[in-house]
This record gives structure tokens, C-alpha cells and sequence, in this order.
């Protein structure tokens, strides 16, 4: 199968295909002001084990930065502000979205190559399953295999959640048996629409043999490490990705919804 970013003569003859824009609007204030100061300080970083907390009311000492952790690894936080979009739009969204490259690149132009479920299973449900995709996150190519896992492994309560959606998976690689971490993209209704609050936990002890033992983890550790994202990409590619989607996200749904 060829793979290619963007689109290419024939792509757009799909139901869907207007929806492709590879204009993207500038990066958010929020997001500049993040990286114009740099890592942030472990102790205003939220931990994996504390992954419930952003069920809490209110908001965190970051949530839009990046920071290394003390245990190892680091983590990125992100906000995105969605007017006129609601947290179900978004659920859809990840189970619409991955059996087709095609609509998996109208959520980031710049970015976005190739996406498949590993199961070669069609539109549906996306918790238990394994998305496989190709995209840039800054100028590194990456083929990563993202397994969407129940928000509860994570401990996130179903009563707890109301009417917020928490999308969590494991993120690893598609051509070796490695994971390197943890994402949770929690998307809670506000009085305009919605908002998202994604976190990622890279490296350190997120790193692991799938199926492994504990001597092959602290081979691969080393290893895997040497491939993780820079952090200031992630969290620029999640600004980008979130913010372009969701800009017509509302209008794809009630199409396609």
C-alpha cells in the first residue's frame, strides 16, 4: 500500500472529501506561551497514578506544557477549547476515524499519512482495539500502534465521568513489540461546547515488552528510549490536530453521525 501525506488526485471523491482543508489556523496563545517557557517543573506535572484526578472539577497547575518526571520519562499536557462541539462528537470520532487513511488525514493535514485497525474491522466501537498509524510529529516519521483501553484501567470511574468522555490508550510501536506510553484525552462539556484535556506519559517506566518479561523490559528500555518523541513536537502536533478537527467537527458529525 502507498503511503503519502495529504491529498492526491481521486481522495477527495468520497462523501467526505470537502471536509480536507490544509490551511491550519496559528497555534492558540495558550499553546505559544508553553513553549516560550520551556519544561515545567515535575511537581505541576500530573502523574499516571494520579490519572483520576482530571476527573476533579476545576483545572491543574499545567495544562497546556511539557516536563521530564522524576521517576523518568515525560509527560505533555494539552487544552484545547471547543466551541459548538460536544464530548459525544468526539467519541464517535475515534471509532469513525481509523478505517480509512483518508478521513484520518482531515485531522491534520501537515501530519497525517495512514491509519488501519489492526483487526481490518470497519467503522464501530474503538475500545479493545488497536489502531495502527503513520504521521509526522514534528519532522520525525513515525508508525505507531495505539491500543484504546476501557477509561477504568486508567481509573477512571464510569460514575465519576458523567457526561465527560475519556478516551485512553497505550502507545507503541507497529513494527516492534514495544510500548513507550500512556495517553488520556478527556473531553468535559462547558457552557459553550467542550473542552479537551490531553495527557501523555512517554518514557521511563511506560516502556515495556508487550507480552514481555521483566529481563527483556531493561533490555528494551535503553533502546526504546532513544525513540521517543520530543516532547515540544507532541504537544505542538496535539494543539495543531485538535484544534483544526474540531473546528468542523460539528458539521462532519451531523453528516456522517
Amino acid at each position: 500500500m502507498t503511503t503519502y501525506l495529504g491529498y492526491r488526485a481521486g481522495d477527495a471523491d468520497t462523501a467526505w472529501g470537502g471536509f480536507f482543508d490544509p490551511r491550519m489556523a496559528p497555534l492558540p496563545g495558550h499553546v505559544l506561551d508553553a513553549l516560550h517557557h520551556g519544561p515545567q517543573a515535575d511537581q505541576t506535572l500530573l502523574d499516571l497514578a494520579s490519572a483520576a484526578d482530571l476527573l476533579d472539577d476545576g483545572h491543574h497547575a499545567t495544562e497546556t506544557g511539557y516536563g521530564r518526571l522524576g521517576r523518568g520519562g515525560f509527560t505533555v499536557a494539552v487544552l484545547t477549547e471547543m466551541p459548538g462541539v460536544t464530548p459525544q462528537m468526539w467519541d464517535w470520532w475515534f471509532g469513525w476515524h481509523g478505517s480509512d487513511a483518508r478521513r484520518y488525514k482531515l485531522w491534520h493535514p501537515r501530519a497525517h499519512v495512514s491509519a488501519r485497525w489492526a483487526d481490518g474491522g470497519g467503522d464501530g466501537h474503538y475500545v479493545g482495539r488497536t489502531s495502527l498509524v503513520e504521521e509526522y510529529l514534528g519532522s520525525a516519521y513515525t508508525k505507531a500502534a495505539i491500543r484504546f483501553v476501557p477509561p477504568e484501567q486508567l481509573g477512571l470511574a464510569p460514575h465519576r465521568r458523567g457526561d465527560a468522555v475519556a478516551v485512553c490508550a497505550r502507545l507503541g510501536s507497529s513494527e516492534l513489540p514495544v510500548d513507550i506510553g500512556w495517553l488520556v484525552h478527556q473531553v468535559r462539556p462547558t457552557a459553550g461546547g467542550a473542552e479537551m484535556r490531553s495527557r501523555f506519559w512517554m518514557g521511563g517506566a511506560h516502556i515495556g515488552v508487550r507480552h514481555g518479561n521483566l529481563l527483556a523490559n531493561s533490555m528494551i528500555r535503553p533502546v526504546a528510549a532513544r525513540q521517543l518523541p520530543d516532547p515540544r513536537d507532541l504537544m505542538v502536533h496535539c494543539a495543531q490536530e485538535m484544534n483544526h478537527l474540531a473546528a468542523f467537527l460539528p458539521a462532519l458529525h451531523a453528516r456522517f453521525g
